[in-house]
């Protein structure tokens, strides 16, 4: 009698089984060559995207001026920032109990603001005072994040009191960077590189040397967030060096002037100053203007870290998790900031005065929608907005500076306008700290400051200022 179905052990499954197991074989080397294909693709998109990047800052004079230097030193620093952002997205946020990290966030944030308020502004005429004051003050900030990586590192490993003074030490630090920068770059730019394009090609650097770091911060996190903060540390250290070897010309104020904030700017004459005293001018107008309209922006920034931080942590959206949720508007905030950064630098005319206005009312139409459809959808466009709208409004505001002030304290003026944005972000870290973690309210009273700030920025506008005498 036979049968239609061969018996389980007939002789032909022998052949069939070693059919299968070369097939597995088969499969694994496929597989093995699609990694090895990938890590070569991915290695050469590396390598271009350096070779790249470091022909793109060495155009145009930028590598005969010294720009490309700090070009190069700015990506350094995004990428030691992305790594610390990364440790401490697992760790600060996640891991500490809410009550106690908003309180203890709060204390040192709020700490923070004197410095910002009364410290900064003297900085830059102090260090005029001294030879390689401002190469020392780039790398002083870097080697202090340097020493309060390790701290972290062995704060987060054996959950020491340190965290959190440790941690708002490393943003203080990565603010007066900012700050110094900002000095920094008007003393290195080319005769044929405007000082918008300079700050659009130090800002893409920051971008791309965070985007590049990213990958192998996570990948020293998973042997625990202590080793993403040990490479942070290591990528300050180099940091710090490169500071102080940038070109000698980054010390020099000779000929410049200080810009002051006056009454009615635009009456005032320049004094001349007493012997071995600097210049003082009066800013500007429409400096004052686009300098008051991208407060509004980067305040928003610094509530949507602090207040989104601790709102996902307790609230999260459906069966999305924390870390995701957060990942996902930070995400769609980069990206925001890459595409302004990127437009900034293509369009050959933008508005300053028009494109600052636009930026400041599409941040509060933004929040109003995700206050009323507060969702996955409504935050991404938010992160979304707010990333591009802060990253438009700093460009054009680099540009009313360029245009409305002399050369003489352009320095000044971009190192000013710097500390009063930082100043900004602090402002608004601290309200989205102290705000209740309930996302229509929180979000509904954002919404109501920045819509009162607009207005008031509105009516402050150049044109109605120079018409106010003549109608008196």
């Amino acid at each position: 009698m036979t049968t239609d179905h061969e018996p389980p052990g007939d002789a032909t499954a022998p052949h069939r089984l070693a059919s299968a197991g070369r097939g597995v074989r088969a499969a694994g080397r496929g597989v093995g060559r699609g990694v090895a294909g990938a890590t070569r693709v991915t290695g050469r998109a590396g390598r271009y995207t350096v070779r790249t990047a470091r022909r793109a800052a060495r155009a145009e004079g930028a590598g005969e001026s010294g720009l490309s230097r700090l070009i190069a030193l700015h990506a350094v620093n995004a990428a030691g920032d992305a790594a610390v952002a990364i440790s401490l997205a697992g760790t600060l946020f996640f891991q500490v109990p809410t009550g106690e990290a908003r309180g203890q966030v709060a204390l040192f944030l709020g700490l923070t603001m004197l410095p910002f308020a009364i410290v900064a502004p003297l900085i830059g005429p102090f260090l005029d005072r001294f030879s390689h004051g401002r190469r020392w003050a780039v790398g002083s900030t870097m080697a202090i994040r340097a020493f309060l990586c390790w701290v972290l590192a062995t704060a987060v490993a054996t959950e020491s009191d340190w965290l959190f003074p440790a941690a708002l030490g490393v943003l203080v630090a990565s603010k007066a960077y900012g700050v110094t920068r900002a000095a920094a770059v008007p003393r290195l730019v080319p005769p044929t590189l405007t000082l918008v394009k300079a700050n659009a090609r130090v800002s893409l650097a920051g971008v791309v040397g965070a985007a590049l770091s990213a990958p192998i911060a996570v990948l020293a996190s998973t042997a625990g967030p202590e080793w993403s903060l040990r490479y942070g540390f290591v990528l300050f250290v180099v940091a710090t060096i490169w500071a102080i070897r940038l070109p000698s010309r980054v010390d020099s104020s000779v000929g410049e002037g200080t810009l002051v904030l006056m009454p009615a700017a635009r009456d005032r004459q320049p004094e001349t100053g007493g012997k071995g005293r600097r210049p003082r001018t009066p800013i500007p107008a429409a400096v004052a203007f686009a300098l008051r309209a991208n407060c509004g922006p980067r305040w928003l920034s610094g509530f949507l870290t602090m207040f989104m931080a601790f709102l996902l942590r307790d609230n999260p959206i459906g069966d999305w998790k924390p870390e995701v949720l957060l990942g996902l508007v930070i995400g769609a905030a980069g990206l925001g900031n890459t595409l302004g950064i990127t437009l900034g630098s293509v369009l050959k005319k933008i508005d300053p005065s028009l494109t600052v206005v636009l930026a400041l009312a599409a941040d509060a139409l933004v929040v109003l929608v995700a206050s009323l459809f507060y969702g996955l959808p409504s935050l991404v466009a938010l992160g979304l907005t707010a990333g591009l709208a802060q990253s438009l409004a700093k460009l054009s505001l680099d540009s009313t500076i360029q245009r409305d002030v002399p050369e003489r304290i352009q320095a000044s003026a971009f190192a000013r306008s710097d500390t009063t944005l930082q100043l900004a972000w602090v402002v608004g870290g601290f309200v989205g700290i102290a705000m209740p973690l309930m996302p229509r309210l929180g979000l509904g009273i954002a919404c109501g400051v920045l819509f009162a700030w607009a207005v008031y920025v509105f009516l402050s506008r150049p044109g109605r200022v120079r018409t106010a005498p003549a109608t008196a």
